[in-house]
C-alpha cells in the first residue's frame, strides 16, 4: 500500500478501480514555409474548434445543465480575445507553425493568469490552455483514449475544464490530480455535482497506473490500500452518505439560528456564469462579485455598456436576491496592458484596488455608471477594496454622489445604494469603529487580512505551515472588525474563505457577523451549522 497527501477541494470518502487520465504532449510541428498559408491553417482550426464547443456545449446542457456547460462559451470567448489573435498572429509572421504559434501564444496567457495574486484568476489558465490545446489537436490531431465501464476513480497531471465535463461525471467516484487550483471550473462542478477532489498530490502517476485500486479519504490518497484501510473507508463512507441526504433537507430552508437570528448565506463570484451556479446551489444572494473577469483577457477597457450589460444579467439571475459588487481590483500582479501601470517590486502593497481607482478616476466613472444604472433592476450594494483610510472611503463616496447626479441629470434614472469597504488590512480593521461612521457596511475579506496581518505570502507554498488563519491575532481583528460594525448600527460580512469553513461558522455567529459569503457549493453545510446554533447574539 502506498499513501500520501494533498489538498482537499471537496472532501469525501471513495475506493475503487483507478484510471490515469494523461494528456498528450503537444509535439512541435514543421511550418511549411508560407505564414499567408499558416495563418489559413490556424484560422480554419479556430473555427472547427469553435463548433466542436458548441457541441460540447450543448451535449452538456443535457446532462449536467446549462450552468455548468457555460464553461465552454468562455472558452469560445476565448477563442476570438484580440491579443490572443495577435500574439498567435505575431509568431506566425515570425515563422512559427500555425499549431505552435497557438500553443505558445496560449501558454504565454495561461502563465499570465497563473503569476496573479487571485485564486480566480488563476484558475482561469486551465482555461486558456484548454482553448489553445483544442487548436492545436485540431491541426495536429490528439485525444484521449476511451475510459473502462464501470465506476472509477481518476488520476491525473491535471484535467482541463473540456475534459472534465466530457467524462462520464456518473461513473467517477473522485479524482486526483498532481496539479490544480481550488477555484478552477473543474474544481466548480466537481463542487456541484459532488464528487470527491484532491488537487496537488504528491501522487506518481506511474505508480497509479501499475496500482489496481485507488481510494480517497479528505485530502488523504491511498494506491491499493489494505483491507484494514478499505473497511474504515467503508465506514466514513456510509456516514458521508447519511450526511449528504441530511444536507439536502436544508435546501430551501432560511438560514436561522435556533434562538431566531437571521444569517445570510451568499455566494461568491466572478461573472454571469457562475451566477447560475449560486443559484442552484440555493444561494441566498451574492456577496461578492468580482469585476477582475470583466477587464482582463482582452486589449482596451471594457466599455459602460459592456459592464452595464454583465451585472444586469447577474441580477436577473438572481432573481431579486441581492448583489454586492465589488468595484475593479486589478493593478501591480493584476496586470492589464493597455492600461500601462507600471511595474511594481512589492505588488501586493503596490497600486491596487480603490487606490488604483481614486488615481485613474477614467476608469473608475464608467464602471460606477454602469454599477449606478443597473441599481434600478434589482437590490444592488457597491463594495471598494482595499480601503485603508477613511479619507479613501470620503472621495470614494464624492465620486459615487457626482456619478449619480450625472446620470440623473441625461433622464438615466439610479438609485442610492449602499455603499460598503472591504476589511483587508490591519489598517482598516484597527480603525473599523471610524470607517463604520461613512460605510454603509463592512465585509471582511479573511484571504488578505491574514496575510498582512501575518505577514505571510498566501501565494508561497513553502510557508503554508506559518499561514494560520486562525491565529490569535486575526481572530482579535475579527472581533474588533465585528463590533465595530454592530456599534455603527451596520452589517458585516465575512467573504474570504474563512466564510466557507464550517470550524469558524459558531465562531463568526458570537462575534456578531450577519452575513457569510462563500463558494456556492458550501452553502448547504453553513446552513446546517446556522440552523442547528443556539448563538443568539
Amino acid at each position: 500500500m502506498k499513501r500520501g497527501f494533498g489538498q482537499c477541494v471537496l472532501a469525501g470518502t471513495a475506493a475503487g478501480p483507478v484510471v490515469v487520465w494523461r494528456r498528450r504532449t503537444a509535439v512541435p510541428s514543421l511550418p511549411c514555409g508560407d505564414p499567408a498559408a499558416e495563418q489559413l491553417k490556424f484560422e480554419n482550426a479556430r473555427n472547427t474548434a469553435r463548433q466542436q464547443l458548441q457541441v460540447l456545449f450543448d451535449e452538456a446542457a443535457k446532462s449536467v445543465g446549462k450552468e455548468q456547460a457555460a464553461i465552454m462559451e468562455v472558452q469560445m470567448l476565448m477563442l476570438d480575445d484580440l491579443d490572443y489573435l495577435e500574439a498567435v498572429a505575431a509568431a506566425i509572421a515570425s515563422g512559427a507553425s500555425a499549431a505552435d504559434a497557438a500553443m505558445a501564444a496560449g501558454e504565454e496567457f495561461a502563465s499570465f493568469f497563473a503569476a496573479m495574486d487571485d485564486s480566480y484568476m488563476n484558475a482561469r489558465a486551465a482555461d486558456v490552455r484548454d482553448m489553445a490545446g483544442r487548436i492545436h489537436d485540431v491541426l495536429c490531431g490528439g485525444g484521449n483514449g476511451r475510459l473502462p465501464e464501470g465506476e472509477f476513480l481518476l488520476a491525473a497531471e491535471d484535467l482541463a475544464p473540456s475534459e472534465t465535463i466530457q467524462l462520464p461525471t456518473d461513473r467517477i467516484l473522485g479524482i486526483v490530480t498532481r496539479q490544480g487550483s481550488a477555484s478552477s471550473h473543474t474544481a466548480i462542478l466537481c463542487r456541484t455535482l459532488n464528487i470527491p477532489l484532491i488537487i496537488q498530490a504528491d501522487l506518481s502517476l506511474d505508480d497509479a497506473a501499475q496500482a489496481r485500486i485507488l481510494a480517497i479519504d479528505s485530502e488523504k490518497w491511498y494506491l491499493d490500500p489494505d483491507e484494514q484501510t478499505l473497511d474504515l473507508l467503508r465506514e466514513k463512507q456510509a456516514g458521508a452518505a447519511g450526511e449528504r441526504a441530511t444536507l439536502e433537507a436544508y435546501r430551501g430552508r432560511e438560514s436561522v439560528t435556533k434562538s431566531g437570528r437571521r444569517i445570510a448565506l451568499c455566494a461568491n463570484i466572478g461573472n454571469p456564469q457562475e451566477a447560475r451556479i449560486a443559484a442552484g446551489c440555493d444561494a441566498e444572494g451574492v456577496g461578492l462579485m468580482r469585476s477582475e473577469f470583466l477587464y482582463l483577457g482582452r486589449n482596451r477597457l471594457p466599455t459602460e455598456e459592456e459592464l452595464f450589460e454583465a451585472y444586469k444579467e447577474v441580477i436577473e439571475i438572481m432573481d431579486g436576491k441581492g448583489v454586492v459588487i465589488r468595484t475593479l481590483d486589478i493593478g501591480a500582479d493584476k496586470q492589464a496592458e493597455y492600461l500601462g501601470l507600471d511595474p511594481e517590486e512589492n505588488p501586493a502593497l503596490g497600486l491596487r484596488g480603490l487606490r488604483l481607482c481614486l488615481e485613474r478616476e477614467d476608469i473608475f466613472r464608467p464602471q460606477l455608471r454602469a454599477i449606478y444604472r443597473a441599481s434600478t433592476l434589482g437590490d444592488i450594494q457597491v463594495i471598494f477594496p482595499m480601503v485603508t483610510s477613511a479619507w479613501e472611503l470620503h472621495k470614494a463616496r464624492q465620486i459615487c454622489r457626482e456619478v449619480r447626479s450625472e446620470l440623473l441629470a441625461e433622464g438615466i434614472e439610479a438609485k442610492d445604494i449602499p455603499i460598503g469597504i472591504m476589511i483587508e488590512t490591519p489598517a482598516a480593521a484597527i480603525q473599523a469603529a471610524e470607517l463604520a461612521k461613512e460605510a454603509d457596511f463592512f465585509s471582511v475579506g479573511t484571504n488578505d487580512l491574514t496575510q498582512y496581518t501575518l505577514a505571510v505570502d498566501r501565494q508561497n507554498a513553502g510557508l503554508a505551515r506559518f499561514h494560520d488563519p486562525y491565529h490569535p491575532a486575526l481572530l482579535a481583528l475579527l472581533e474588533h472588525i465585528a463590533h465595530a460594525a454592530n456599534d455603527a448600527g451596520i452589517w458585516c460580512g465575512i467573504c474570504g474563505e474563512l466564510g466557507a469553513d464550517p470550524a469558524m461558522t459558531e465562531t463568526f455567529l458570537k462575534m456578531g457577523y450577519t452575513e457569510l459569503s462563500m463558494a456556492p457549493g458550501c452553502i448547504l453545510q453553513i446552513r446546517k451549522i446556522v440552523c442547528e446554533s443556539e448563538v443568539s447574539i
